[in-house]
């Protein structure tokens, strides 16, 4: 079963992050940058996806969300490093 469900993080200009769901990334992306994604990345631009993590189902996926929306602020960067150091260790983006 592919991984259909996707949470991600996405860094705004102002160097917030917001950590979202989706079943579409590009999507969901294009609906940010447009002003019809989350109020809260609203006039936060640019915006960059910095973290992805694909489930095969949506439940798995929306409690990741969840666990990760709780983390502190260094937790949740420190994510975005190991998937860096993931990315540049297998030559595929995970990121």
């Amino acid at each position: 079963m592919a991984d259909d469900h996707v949470v991600y993080m996405l860094k705004c200009g102002d160097g917030s992050l917001y950590t979202g769901y989706t079943t579409d990334l590009e999507r969901r992306l294009s609906d940010h940058r447009n002003g019809d994604g989350a109020k809260y990345t609203r006039g936060r631009g640019p915006l960059r996806v910095v973290y992805t993590e694909g489930f095969p189902t949506r439940r798995a996926a929306m409690q990741r969300e969840y666990e990760i929306k709780q983390y502190p602020r260094e937790e949740k960067l420190a994510l975005v490093e190991d998937g860096d150091q993931a990315e540049s260790a297998s030559g595929t983006p995970s990121v």
